[in-house]
């Protein structure tokens, strides 16, 4: 690491060192200071950008240009005409100061066209990027783009930031990119494509709302398209084969086409080189654009995934993958007044897993070592439509309709090998998953002024929901003596179980808004939540001979009717006081919980009186700190009541307890966002505190390593304490980046009887730098450390990856690019019982003629042929250190035309 800070400095010194510090100020003709404006230098032979600046609150820029050439400086300012001054600087010259005074225009050009000759300009609460002064013409798709914007993060699962905050919705051209999907735009959409990036922070889609409620955690980016893009269909179409230990395969499609009444946009890839597209995890984490309802209600009341924990492990960690994607959306502007858009969305991935794990229980002080080999598939489907109906400024009507549908199967064979009090037993297994889950989301806002003083607005969302996992396994150790009555005289156990689970839930609110001025307004809510859910399961055992042992019994059966309301009415006040904004709120509830099974009914009804409040000191444009506090009771819903035993895997089985009642969390955020257009600075961080009263947790007896849980309140407080910044900043043609995170916990549950203790602490930290040069090669250079540290009855483990990474771009002869991204992994833990060193590398070498539409490209994925990597967890039973087999090395070759 020391290394890598001196070549920083080094680096800096140098550059610096070479350049000259050109500063000054920016007034208008009264003299008057003007912020945000614009300063561009550009060399007066070519034309090139060479630097930019933007002017802070007293009209103050600087930038470093690099001596020995001349330039054109000009200053811009929307509403005033533009100032050029030429500027010569010697090679020995010293830092110079320049003022520019910016007279009215006599002929003021079109807003866009200033825009457009502008690197960044701000407008209120919107941000425009012109992407051509940040770019080098290596990029390929959005996420390029974004990340060498300034003040703009992009993750590696597609997530973006700006200035801190992640954004909630993509549009292009004002149209919602597949709902606003980030990852979908970030991975697909091309980046010859964008013309600038608009960052419109305070979003709020619907005109009725803006400014009643606080919208400062909502950020969304509209893309904006070359005008070569509109009205004509574009994109690409790549196709490839290659090597990898077996014939390797790829093509990919993506379409796009904008038109001011509508638009298309078709996505389809398939391959079998570990590119997934949509993996399970985006399926249930997509929403399809389904609005959180009552957020700052006060309720937490989730209708939990009841299948069987199928894996959601990411290509890195699979040792083959073969995935089949294909979406399309569309918008139609189908008359002044109505919108309507929608969209389709298929996967089909094939994966193969191979991983063996080490499980240290902490109780028993049993040790399992357990070799899985697993085939799983997972066919998801999502069917959108949505309807907006505007007929004039007061009324609003939205409606949505999602629908979505998969078929999830998982075969693993696997051996699991345990010592226990010094016996060593083996016991072989075969698990079968499968599951075909259904839902149908329907939702139906209306929006009404009646004047300018009073606002209503009105929601309404229906779920159906249906769930019937299936799970089997075969093993030949007997399981669960004390809970399974199961037919000993066999050659191995064969234990099946059904299970069934449906859902319909209704969430509607009506919400009240009375303007008292432009810096307060009082918000009254009337609202409920109505739930049903039944629950039906089995275990049988299929013996030798084919038939049945079908288990009898309460305990081994399910069939509960569960039902939960919440009725609620709340009342915020929103008011302003110079910088700061406050938000209080009071939401009085009535929760009923009733069910049925065993033959009885129970029910409960209580009232609870929920606070909450919200609070901004906007010291500055971009500068900010907020603090969310919420009191929120939260529900179970019925996979913790029903009573009967259910499978979670072959060694875990669960019950639910109907005596379970509500938690209460505390929990309050604390965070800070500043970004400095004058020095491109972004600075923001933040603090997180939550206590949990009666918590539900888990009561787990252990039996070698045979687990079997119910939930149950717990009589101890669970605390979490985290806190995470980042520090990024850009200066010329380089981008310094300084991130780390750090979260403590303290939960309690009870193992074997016995209350025990789980105190985890977990850190991360990032470094790097990165260049942009139009046509140097460029690089970044980083390094990053994570330490997880896991305390449980009195064991602890604590593990460390230093990982250092480095990636290169570099153009060179007439239209090749060569791209190469490496990561060094030393994973090992501070007993020196686990070790393992890796590095992956990725190169790509490509070519495209200047002005053709056909791409060359060779691809190499893991050159080095890594096996296997670790990853390490811990809960309250035990510890587990994993190692996944992953994918070998792939060579692809491949050919890509570009509409």
């Amino acid at each position: 690491m020391k290394y890598f800070i001196a070549l920083f400095l080094l680096i800096t010194l140098s550059t610096t060192a070479q350049s000259v510090r050109i500063s000054g100020t920016v007034k208008d003709d009264a003299g008057t200071p003007l912020e945000l404006a614009n300063v561009i230098a550009t060399h007066s032979d070519t034309g090139e950008m060479e630097s930019y600046a933007i002017s802070n609150t007293a009209g103050k820029f600087q930038f470093n240009l690099p001596s020995g050439y001349n330039y054109s400086l000009v200053a811009s300012f929307l509403g005033l005409a533009p100032t050029t001054r030429e500027l010569n600087i010697g090679k020995d010259a010293d830092d110079i100061t320049l003022d520019f005074v910016l007279l009215p225009a006599e002929n003021q050009l079109d807003d866009v066209e200033i825009v457009y000759e502008m690197p960044v300009v701000v407008r209120g609460d919107t941000i425009v990027y012109n992407t051509d002064s940040f770019t080098n013409g290596t990029e390929q798709k959005l996420g390029d783009i974004l990340k060498k914007l300034p003040g703009v993060t992009v993750s590696d699962d597609g997530e973006i930031q700006v200035e801190g905050q992640t954004v909630s919705k993509v549009m292009i051209e004002g149209k919602d990119f597949f709902d606003g999907s980030s990852k979908l735009a970030v991975k697909n959409i091309p980046a010859d494509a964008l013309k600038k990036v608009e960052v419109l922070k305070n979003f709020n889609e619907i005109d009725q709302m803006r400014g009643l409620g606080n919208d400062q955690d909502n950020v969304a980016i509209n893309l904006k398209l070359k005008e070569g893009k509109k009205n004509f269909w574009f994109g690409e179409i790549q196709g490839g084969l290659g090597d990898g230990e077996k014939t390797r395969y790829l093509g990919s499609t993506k379409l796009f086409y904008y038109s001011p009444k509508g638009s298309i946009n078709v996505i389809g890839n398939t391959n079998n080189t570990g590119d997934v597209p949509f993996t399970f995890r985006d399926y249930l984490n997509f929403t399809g654009g389904f609005r959180n309802f009552n957020q700052r209600g006060g309720t937490s009341f989730n209708i939990a995934d009841s299948g069987l924990s199928f894996l959601t492990t990411q290509n890195n960690r699979a040792s083959e993958i073969s995935t089949n994607f294909g979406a399309a959306n569309f918008s139609y502007e189908a008359s002044d007044v109505w919108d309507i858009s929608g969209f389709a969305l298929f996967s089909d991935n094939s994966t193969d897993f191979i991983q063996r794990s080490l499980r240290n229980y902490i109780a028993t002080e049993a040790t399992e070592v357990n070799t899985e080999t697993s085939e799983q598939r997972n066919q998801l489907g999502m069917v959108k439509f949505s309807s907006i109906y505007k007929p004039n400024d007061k009324l609003q009507l939205d409606y949505d309709i999602l629908a979505k549908k998969s078929e999830q199967s998982e075969m693993t064979d696997a051996l699991s090998i345990f010592t226990d009090s010094g016996n060593v037993v083996t016991n072989p297994i075969t698990e079968e998953k499968d599951n075909n889950p259904f839902s149908l989301n329907q939702n139906l806002n209306a929006y009404y002024t009646l004047d300018e003083k009073n606002i209503f607005a009105g929601f309404v969302q229906h779920l159906y929901q249906k769930e019937d996992p299936f799970y089997s396994a075969t093993v030949q150790q007997q399981p669960f003596t004390q809970i399974l009555p199961l037919d000993t005289n066999q050659s191995d156990f064969d234990i099946n179980q059904d299970k069934m689970i449906e859902t319909n839930k209704i969430d509607s609110k009506i919400d009240y808004y009375y303007v008292i001025n432009d810096k307060s307004n009082l918000n009254l809510t009337l609202g409920t939540t109505l739930s049903r859910q039944n629950f039906n399961s089995n275990i049988f055992q299929i013996l030798d001979n084919g038939s049945l042992n079908n288990f009898v019994g309460d305990s081994l059966n399910n069939d509960v009717t569960y039902k939960f309301s919440d009725v609620f009415v709340g009342a915020h006040y929103k008011f302003k006081t110079g910088k700061f904004t406050f938000t209080p709120g009071l939401t009085l509830h009535n929760y009923t919980v009733s069910s049925e099974q065993l033959g009885t009914e129970t029910s409960e009804s209580e009232f609870k009186l929920l606070p909450d409040l919200y609070a901004i000191a906007q010291f500055k444009q971009s500068e900010s700190l907020r603090l969310d506090y919420q009191m929120t009771a939260d529900y179970t819903d019925v996979n913790n009541f029903a009573e009967g035993y259910v499978f979670n895997n072959y060694n875990r089985m669960f019950r639910g307890n109907r005596e379970i009642e509500n938690a209460i969390f505390h929990s309050a955020r604390l965070n800070y966002f500043n970004f400095n257009m004058f020095n491109f600075t972004n600075i923001n961080g933040g603090l997180s505190y939550t206590k949990r009263i009666d918590a539900i947790k888990s009561q787990t007896a252990i039996d070698q390593i045979n687990q079997a849980s119910s939930p149950i309140n717990s009589n101890f407080v669970d605390e979490v304490l985290s806190a995470n910044g980042r520090f990024q900043k850009t200066f010329r043609k380089w981008k310094a980046n300084l991130s780390g995170s750090v979260s403590y916990s303290e939960l309690n549950n009870i193992v074997n009887a016995q209350p025990t203790l789980s105190q985890n602490f977990t850190q991360n930290y990032q470094g790097s730098v990165e260049t942009n040069f139009k046509n140097a090669p460029n690089f970044e250079i980083g390094y990053n450390r994570s330490i997880n540290n896991y305390e449980n009855g009195g064991l602890e483990r604590i593990f460390y990856t230093d990982r250092p990474f480095a990636n290169v771009d570099v153009k060179f002869l007439n239209g090749f690019t060569f791209t190469a991204d490496w990561s060094y992994y030393n994973y090992y833990d501070k007993d020196d019982t686990t070790q393992n060193e890796y590095s992956f590398i990725e190169a790509g070498l490509r070519y495209q003629k200047p002005e053709s539409k056909w791409e060359f490209r060779l691809d190499g994925t893991n050159l080095l042929n890594v096996d296997s990597l670790n990853n390490d967890s811990f809960n309250e039973t035990y510890s587990t250190t994993t190692e996944y087999f992953v994918q070998p090395r792939i060579l692809m070759a491949s050919i890509k035309y570009n509409l």
